[in-house]
């Protein structure tokens, strides 16, 4: 399951990392909790926040397992290794991505487009009518990669005052109105 292949993107080559897509297993746990770590640091890292994630963000993983099951949870696999997973939150006929996470050696190596192309497939087959990711405004890699697979409608946006000192940026304009990120 280690083989490469080359496929040109954007007038480059990179290397495509084939990787099996399987449901979770219960021996998936740890890895997984892993990479749910690896999501928070990476989140503190754009925000400039260490705080982002608290004392022990794998517990989380923990917690969102509970809240939507292991059924739900799909992992990247080039081996016997999970170097990504993906959760998927049925709501009625709607369904969310949450979350969506690449080891960092990793990412930009197509094994985000494996898992989510899969999960996309999964969600059809379920007879979902809309399919929503809600990555985080500053991630602009991950709002990028969603874009290129189609996600490519605004149905909501989420707006909030920060009661905190965190440094957002300035920037970001829809409809005619400044927002910060």
């Amino acid at each position: 399951m280690n083989e490469q292949q080359t496929l040109p993107v954007d007038f480059k080559e990179r290397v495509v990392l084939k990787v099996a897509i399987r449901k979770y297993q219960e021996t998936d746990r740890e890895q997984c909790r892993s990479l749910w770590r690896e999501l928070a640091e990476w989140h503190q890292e754009i925000y400039q926040d260490p705080t982002i994630g608290g004392e022990s963000p794998e517990d989380f993983f923990d917690k969102h397992l509970s809240a939507i099951g292991p059924d739900n949870v799909w992992v990247a696999v080039p081996d016997s290794k999970v170097i990504a997973f993906v959760g998927l939150i049925i709501k009625g006929t709607e369904a969310e991505i949450e979350p969506m996470i690449v080891t960092k050696g990793l990412r930009g190596k197509g094994v985000g487009t494996q898992l989510l192309e899969a999960v996309i497939l999964e969600a059809k087959e379920m007879k979902v009518r809309h399919l929503n990711v809600a990555p985080v405004a500053r991630n602009l890699q991950a709002v990028d990669f969603y874009y290129k697979l189609g996600f490519v409608n605004v149905g909501q946006i989420e707006m909030f005052m920060d009661f905190t000192n965190r440094n957002w940026k300035s920037g970001l304009t829809f409809q005619g109105k400044e927002f910060n990120y």
